[in-house]
Parts: C-alpha cells; structure tokens; sequence
C-alpha cells in the first residue's frame, strides 16, 4: 500500500514538473506580449507585466502594410481549411477502395505505398517544387493544399480502422441492391467518423503549423501564410522580442481553439476500433 502511495506521489510530481517546464515559457511569452520594449529591457525577469500595454498587437493588426498579419492569418486558414476538406475526401475514398475493394495488384500497391513512408520528406521537396512550378501554383495556395492531399499515413490509418467494420454490413446492403458508392457514403463513411475527426486533426494542425514548404513557394508577402510570414516578421523586428511575441501568439490562436473544442473527441478517436461493434 505504501509503495503504492509513493510511486503515485512520485509520477504526480514528475508530471507537474513537467507541466511546469511547458507552461512557465508559454506563460512568460504571453505576459511579454503585453509588456512594452522598455519594461522588458529593464524590469528584468518578472512574469506579469507591470504596466499592460496593447502596442505590440496594434502595430502588427492596424495600418501595417509591411507586415500585414491579417492577411497572413486569413491565407493559413482558407489553406489549413481547404487542405483539411481535401484530405477528407481523397483518404476517405483511397482508404475505401484498399478496405473493401477487390481490384489485381490492390496488396502490392499498398505495400508499395507503405514502403514510401520510409523516405523522409525533405526528399520530396526539389522535385515537388518542379511539379508544382510546372502548374504554375508557385505563389498561389494551390501549393499547400493539393500536395500531400493523399497522405499514406492517413490512409493506413483509415484503413485499419475500416477492416474492424464487419463486411457483414456491405453484403447486406448489396443484397438490397446497394452499390458500392452507396455502401461506402450511407454504412462505412458514418462508422469512420470518429478516424476522419483524428484525420482531419492532424491535417489541419499539419497543414497551419508547416514552415519549410510555404518558405519555399511563396515569395509574395501578400500571399504568404502566417508561418512564412512570421519568419519575415523575425527578421523585421529582431530587436523587439515583445512585438515578435504577439505576432507568435496570435499565430497558435487557431489551433488553441480548435484543441479546447476537439481534445475530448480527440483522445475519444485514437483506438482504431472505437465505436465500431461486430
């Protein structure tokens, strides 16, 4: 009972510990973004602010042609959500056909697809900026979303968690006449629907948080994503940590969001065979 007691004490510790490494940072660079340039130089370290200023969100959200953080903003989301949609479609359909299609060559190419897991991504990165460039989407959120629309990850995800679904269901509805089309969008598509959230998780976050790619296929300011422009940002304002810091947290407003509404569904989701009976 005791040793009971003392592990638990002691993984209850660590654990806070740990939180406290997370938070402590995050906590500072919040409370810096309400504190002006001069307090920050020469308050020394103090966690709140000791006169609360909004200058810092104002120059970046107000008459701020040179960086303009509202576009950049509205650029990652019509990208993160439009890539999202897309990854839906394509994993969900792809997934389908590997599932509970029967076509020659189906295992082969799976495994085939699998296998390009193995090379990391940076690989990619020359001969997709050809073909993107080939399409003329260089400068354009073409770039962003199409690429890794069908992502082998998601759909061996997606595929597991179709093989727990008794092919019970698809004979029966071929019995009644059901075709495979109807099939996948009125028996199989409501099933996977706690994977397709964890997909779309994955994606989205994926997809607004990504750096290297934008920073590649734009160069107008205009056009950039919040990550591109950030690092603009960074290099306009590397003597002002407080203004670099309000840009950075209005930057993780979306995914913040989407966390405090998606985490219970989320944690909910990661068994592949949630919410799937035989």
């Amino acid at each position: 009972m005791k040793k009971s007691i003392v592990s638990k004490t002691i993984a209850f510790i660590f654990l806070l510990a740990m939180a406290a490494i997370w938070l402590v940072p995050l906590i500072y660079g919040v409370m810096t973004s309400f504190k002006s340039e001069l307090e920050l130089l020469t308050a020394g370290f103090k966690i709140l602010p000791i006169e609360w200023v909004l200058t810092n969100y104002t120059s970046l959200l107000v008459n701020n042609t040179s960086t303009p953080l509202v576009s950049w903003f509205m650029n990652s989301l019509f990208i993160a959500v439009s890539h999202t949609l897309l990854v839906l479609v394509v994993v969900s359909f792809s997934a389908f056909a590997y599932s509970r299609l029967s076509f020659k060559g189906k295992n082969a190419l799976f495994s085939f697809l699998l296998a390009t897991m193995m090379f990391p991504s940076v690989v990619n990165l020359i001969p997709l900026y050809k073909i993107v460039d080939i399409f003329g989407w260089v400068n354009t959120p073409l770039a962003m979303i199409i690429p890794g629309a069908a992502g082998v990850f998601n759909i061996f995800l997606v595929k597991q968690f179709m093989d727990n679904i008794p092919k019970d269901f698809d004979e029966a509805a071929q019995i009644d006449g059901a075709n495979d089309f109807t099939i996948f969008r009125k028996i199989i598509l409501p099933l996977i629907k706690p994977v397709l959230l964890v997909v779309a998780l994955f994606s989205f976050t994926g997809s607004w948080n990504d750096f290297l790619w934008p920073s590649i296929v734009f160069n107008d300011i205009d056009k950039m994503p919040i990550t591109s422009g950030l690092q603009l940002l960074q290099g306009m304002y590397q003597a002002q940590p407080t203004l670099l810091m309000a840009g950075a947290l209005i930057a993780i407003i979306p995914t913040f969001i989407l966390y405090l509404f998606a985490q219970k569904y989320f944690l909910q989701s990661m068994s592949l065979s949630a919410g799937v009976k035989g």
